[in-house]
């Protein structure tokens, strides 16, 4: 079996690590790269970081606006399926990539694989919504990672596609703590252990409008330890253009890390307060206090033991839910036990002996 992996960000990256190593012998894999995200600390760096196979094809699309980035990936993926003939395709979370090897994988009637499947935060006026629903309804096989997702997939008619693997990011983030364990790994900007908080922001809904923006970097500033601010390229390059700075009151800004050092930052840090998906799971699963600057989350998992906490609307309100107590101890595994990749090609493999293609 030949299966096809289509990545381009820096969470489907990091998901793709313990994919390519439970397919080793086990079939064929290649891996096409959008570079959606493309310099080196989005993009390389996590390749060889986390022992990823070099990129068989590597389209270079680059940043741009959603329709023209995705337009562009769809025509650069159509030539990729052409040449590898894959017997299906693999894509990852919910970014322009996922959309764009979906549509193309349909199309072309080629057999296509969702992982991480089922999520949703009922929030349409989020473009990885729409990635997501879109994908889930093209697709032949959906991966589900949790109770929650396999009830929204059904609740949409689509159970009978749908197999429960866990949460692959559960897999990585357990080898790097062990990776961490084993070695001593400096915390940027010499901040000292428990002593900061750790914060990323990039959705447009915080980021777009600079008095949206302006809130929120004044509430990171008042906080009452030096906030780490991994800055994404689009957060500086907006804070630029809203003339606004960045690094002001506690707010220390540092580029995004590769993710063995995100990781340890987040593991040593207080609290995390972000708007991404991923680092608010990777918090509940290191048990670091999180604060999500969102009206919603698909982790709807990591809110139960208060472990992550949304603040959206009431900004004025952010501080003293950062600083809040570390909520009671919880052997809570909603992600899975680290174990979601081989069971992810276990149902890549049964379904192609299901699908009968050879």
């Amino acid at each position: 079996m030949r299966i096809l992996s289509v990545v381009g960000a820096r969470p489907q990256f990091v998901k793709l690590a313990p994919i390519a190593s439970a397919i080793t012998g086990r079939a064929e894999h290649l891996i096409a790269h959008t570079g959606q995200h493309y310099d080196e600390l989005m993009s390389d760096v996590f390749f060889r970081d986390l022992g990823i196979p070099a990129p068989d094809f590597n389209l270079g699309v680059g940043s741009g606006k959603h329709g023209a980035q995705t337009g562009a990936m769809l025509g650069g993926l159509e030539e990729i399926l052409e040449e590898a003939k894959p017997d299906c395709v693999l894509v990852y979370g919910d970014t322009n990539s996922t959309l764009a090897a979906a549509i193309a994988a349909v199309k072309m009637h080629i057999p296509l694989a969702h992982l991480e499947a089922g999520l949703r935060s009922f929030n349409r006026r989020m473009p990885e919504e729409h990635n997501r629903v879109l994908t889930d309804h093209a697709a032949d096989l959906l991966l589900a990672p949790t109770h929650v997702a396999v009830d929204h997939l059904a609740n949409e008619g689509l159970a009978a596609k749908t197999v429960l693997v866990g949460d692959v990011m559960t897999d990585v983030l357990y080898q790097v703590r062990a990776l961490l364990e084993s070695r001593k790994e400096p915390l940027p900007l010499d901040v000292a252990p428990q002593g900061y908080y750790v914060s990323t922001i990039h959705r447009p809904d915080n980021t777009d409008s600079p008095s949206r923006l302006r809130s929120i970097l004044a509430s990171l500033a008042s906080l009452d330890r030096p906030v780490l601010l991994l800055a994404h390229p689009r957060l500086v390059s907006l804070a630029e253009r809203h003339g606004l700075t960045l690094e002001q009151g506690s707010i220390r800004v540092c580029p995004p890390l590769a993710y063995p050092q995100l990781v340890n930052a987040v593991l040593n840090s207080a609290g995390v307060v972000t708007d991404s998906g991923g680092l608010q799971k990777e918090a509940f699963l290191l048990r670091v206090p999180c604060t999500t600057i969102r009206p919603e989350t698909e982790w709807v998992e990591t809110l139960e033991s208060q472990w992550n906490v949304l603040v959206s609307e009431d900004l004025s309100i952010l501080a003293d839910t950062v600083k809040r107590p570390a909520p009671e101890p919880t052997d809570a595994a909603p992600y899975g036990d680290g174990h979601a990749a081989e069971k992810i090609v276990d149902a890549l493999l049964n379904f192609n002996a299901v699908s009968g293609r050879k």
